[in-house]
């Protein structure tokens, strides 16, 4: 056997010794660490949070650690979520899912992503009998908590500024907007305090200075007393289409204090009126018989006549009768026009976005009454 005894030999050893070594985890150790079945000197749990994933491949192996300690956070912030009832929508069905709304799941992407960043993977092994990858994924406790710690510092400060900003104004719209931001930054940070319970070996957090409960029931007090809507709807099926209407805006959190302008015994804030209308059309269609709908609404700011928004939908139902045609358009409206248009002026209340505002009237109808459609 040649001993390669020149320098640049001697450097290839070393090179190839460290790679080996480097790989040491992978190739497989004589015994198994004990890290795999719960128990590590080396990453004690006092000190570490960690998860372990077990895979046919090191890429899954290590996702799956990663997920491991993933799930350590989202059961935490499961466990808690019935607390945050009043603003957290479990569910995702229509528009739940805007910015207003939270959702269980965005909750916990938004702070289990930020928990995840300090995660890295601490060790690795490969059992080269069973031919199994292992990873073991984990944190440092007292670095993720100064972190936590910061996060929550943060939330702190924006929340305070906002309730106080809620109190502190004379405007009936900056408070509303102040006091719904400054809820969902609340289920945010109480999210965050429930990751730092879980971080914290000793399962305490950080108190906060206000509850997610105790600002909602102040923002609804507010709404009902400063914001209450009034509502007429005109035309054809107008009855159900309003009671749609109210529907929507009492489940975004508004009362609906009358019928019409000036009906009511408390003052509105917001007059919306609307008009619907539908048609029979002529659809070469042997087996179907069609209706055409429209609808058009403004918003109204009851103390300056100020026209603020304008939504106008529109649309055609096929069924095999013309009545039935006529019901199922009257339930589309009920949803395209009632429902978004409920949400469509919780969404500006609440500052999240601007209504269209036009100069000309909706267009949404034709200027010269349709018939409606025969019984």
């Amino acid at each position: 056997m040649r001993i390669l005894t020149d320098r640049g030999g001697r450097a290839g050893l070393v090179a190839l010794a460290l790679l080996v070594c480097a790989g040491c985890g992978w190739l497989g150790g004589s015994s198994r660490p004990s890290w795999i079945d719960g128990n590590s000197t080396q990453f004690p749990s006092t000190q570490y949070l960690v998860g372990v994933g077990q895979a046919d491949s090191r890429p899954q192996a290590t996702e799956q650690a990663y997920a491991a300690v993933s799930r350590i956070f989202k059961a935490e912030i499961t466990a808690q979520a019935k607390d945050w009832e009043s603003y957290l929508v479990v569910e995702t069905r229509g528009h739940t899912n805007t910015e207003r709304r939270l959702t269980l799941d965005n909750v916990t992407r938004v702070t289990t992503d930020k928990v995840l960043e300090n995660v890295q993977v601490l060790d690795t092994w490969f059992d080269q009998k069973a031919r199994q990858y292992y990873a073991l994924a984990g944190m440092n406790r007292a670095q993720a908590e100064s972190a936590m710690v910061e996060r929550l510092t943060e939330l702190d400060r924006t929340i305070q500024t906002e309730v106080t900003e809620a109190h502190q104004t004379q405007d009936k719209l900056s408070h509303v907007r102040n006091l719904k931001r400054a809820a969902k930054n609340l289920v945010l940070r109480e999210a965050y305090n429930a990751d730092l319970r879980t971080i914290r070996s000793s399962g305490q957090g950080n108190a906060a200075a206000y509850r997610v409960a105790d600002l909602i029931a102040e923002l609804e007090q507010f709404l009902a007393a400063n914001m209450g809507m009034a509502v007429e709807v005109a035309g054809e099926q107008a009855e159900p289409l309003e009671r749609a209407l109210m529907d929507g805006l009492t489940q975004e959190g508004f009362s609906v204090v009358g019928h019409g302008r000036g009906a009511g015994a408390s003052p509105a804030e917001l007059f919306i009126k609307g008009t619907v209308r539908m048609w029979p059309i002529e659809v070469p269609d042997p087996q179907f018989r069609y209706v055409r709908w429209c609808t058009d609404a403004v918003i109204e700011e009851m103390s300056t006549h100020r026209v603020i928004g304008a939504v106008s939908k529109g649309g055609k139902e096929g069924h095999v009768t013309e009545r039935e045609a006529a019901a199922k358009a009257v339930r589309v409206m009920q949803q395209e026009f009632s429902s978004d248009l409920a949400h469509a002026v919780a969404a500006h209340v609440y500052g999240e976005t601007e209504l269209s505002v036009s100069t000309a009237a909706p267009s949404g109808c034709p200027r010269e009454a349709a018939q409606p459609p025969s019984r």
